[in-house]
């Protein structure tokens, strides 16, 4: 553990600090989406320190598990949006507009 010293006040701060920035975000902008992607990021620092400290890696070994890391949430981020999008534009044909027709071809 040669890192153990300051990575866990590190990644508490991240993580803290990126929480209060999320819940000063939502009460200013109301949306929720700025949240989850500011929490996402903190608990992704706080968990890649937690690796890195508690297996003690090298550089190389924490340059190939920040790689894997990122290639596996960007095929699950490629994934989650093809399947949703799928879904909402179900979803969004289905509600009525104004005048209560559904809409057509949108």
């Amino acid at each position: 553990m040669s890192h153990g010293f300051w990575l866990a006040p590190l990644g508490w701060g991240v993580f803290s600090l990126g929480v209060v920035a999320a819940i000063i975000l939502f009460a200013v902008k109301k949306r929720f989406y700025p949240v989850m992607y500011l929490v996402s990021i903190a608990t992704y620092i706080f968990t890649i320190g937690f690796v890195i400290d508690r297996f003690d890696l090298g550089k190389n070994s924490i340059l190939l598990a920040l790689a894997f890391s990122s290639l596996a949430f960007i095929l699950a981020g490629v994934y989650f949006t093809k399947k949703f999008s799928q879904k909402k534009t179900t979803l969004m044909r289905d509600i009525p507009d104004k005048q209560g027709r559904a809409r057509l071809g949108r």
